[in-house]
């Protein structure tokens, strides 16, 4: 009986003059992640609501639920502005649904119509109670009976499904992840995606200790958070050549933080390639010894761009329950020899001087062949739905 899904967003509403900028977003993701069960979609004034094939309902509410910028959807009927055959419907509706007690509440964003919303509560609330004889909760009943008045039609439904909310994907600038293949960073490139954003991902590898099919894990990484972008791209890049430079000549304590600032070289480099206006990375104020706010100060000041670090105030747990969520999780536990364990000291530098950093790199020559023979070994990988 419910044969379409009404869609609901929340902050594309306060986008004032380019609000249809980001309703269009919204509407093309939506088109191409229900492919061939979409039937249409139509646009009214502050929600959509689409017509699917039937029996793709569980299909359908399991996609859109990984769509950004959708704060809630519902599995509705389409009834006429006129109150007896909403009553007549509400009733139909309703004779499919397991309850005891109910509440109506109708929402009119169309107020030429004849009857103010509490009107139709009550007088919808009445119809039912003397037919179906259900008691009516305004408290605490069983069952929400939602009716949507809008300027053509009314939307009868009972259930808010809640969505990914944030704005659609596209709407903001292309940016770029630096993927390590722990659990922080695919959340942080999660989060980023919710905000609109394309994200290009680069991960960094030794290639003398990682085989390329180790780096299956990071694939799949990338196409877990495809899901929710659609379309990805993945620079894989060998850095044993630049690790090497700095064994050669960096003390211990201070390798980890060389090492980074040549991670955001790489990175800012590949960002003039995709043209992307930032990079997000994973980290979390005070996590591990490049995380300190002295260290994160002398790491990021090499980037020419700007670095976000959505999880700067995140403790692991708070990540962790997040990466369950988006399904990154179980991958990212995987075994894997990441670049930075290859570099750690038993004692690193925990409040690093940028004065003394910049001078401890002096010692390393030819850095920008280094990085762009790096860059041209890479290997690049496209991920579409």
């Amino acid at each position: 009986m419910e044969d379409i899904v009404l869609i609901h967003y929340n902050e594309i509403a306060i986008k004032g003059k380019n609000r249809n900028f980001f309703e269009q977003k919204l509407i093309n993701h939506i088109k191409r992640v229900l492919k061939e069960d979409l039937l249409l979609i139509k646009k009214r004034y502050g929600l959509f609501y689409c017509k699917f094939k039937k029996g793709s309902k569980d299909r359908v509410c399991k996609l859109l639920k990984m769509v950004p910028g959708i704060a809630h959807f519902s599995f509705a009927i389409i009834s006429d502005l006129d109150l007896e055959k909403i009553k007549k419907d509400s009733l139909e509706f309703l004779k499919e649904k397991d309850f005891l007690t109910f509440k109506v509440l109708c929402k009119r964003s169309y107020k030429k119509f004849k009857y103010k919303s509490m009107e139709v509560n009550m007088l919808i609330g009445e119809y039912i109670l003397n037919n179906l004889k259900r008691k009516v909760d305004i408290k605490n009943p069983d069952l929400n009976l939602y009716i949507e008045i809008g300027e053509k039609e009314v939307f009868i439904f009972s259930k808010k499904i809640k969505g990914l909310g944030g704005l659609p994907v596209g709407s903001s600038s292309k940016i770029i992840c630096s993927l390590s293949g722990g659990i922080d960073s695919p959340v942080s490139a999660f989060k980023m995606i919710k905000r609109g954003c394309d994200v290009v991902y680069v991960h960094l590898y030794n290639n003398t200790l990682v085989k390329r099919e180790v780096l299956s894990k990071i694939r799949n990484i990338v196409e877990k958070l495809n899901n929710y972008q659609l379309n990805s791209k993945l620079y894989v890049v060998p850095f044993s050549e630049i690790q090497k430079e700095i064994i050669a000549n960096i003390s211990s304590e201070y390798r980890m933080i060389i090492y980074r600032r040549f991670m955001f070289r790489v990175i800012n480099a590949i960002s003039v390639i995709e043209n992307c206006k930032g990079v997000v990375t994973g980290d979390s104020m005070g996590q591990v010894a490049s995380q300190t706010l002295e260290n994160i100060f002398s790491i990021y000041d090499v980037s020419t761009i700007p670095i976000l670090t959505p999880l700067i105030g995140s403790d692991k747990q708070e990540i962790i329950v997040v990466a369950k969520e988006i399904g990154t999780y179980e991958i990212s536990i995987i075994p894997y020899p990441d670049c930075c364990s290859f570099m750690l000291s038993l004692h690193p530098q925990t409040k690093s001087n940028l004065d003394e950093i910049k001078k401890l790199e002096e010692s390393i020559l030819k850095k920008e062949l280094l990085i762009e023979n790096a860059i041209s070994k890479a290997d690049v990988f496209e991920f579409k739905i």
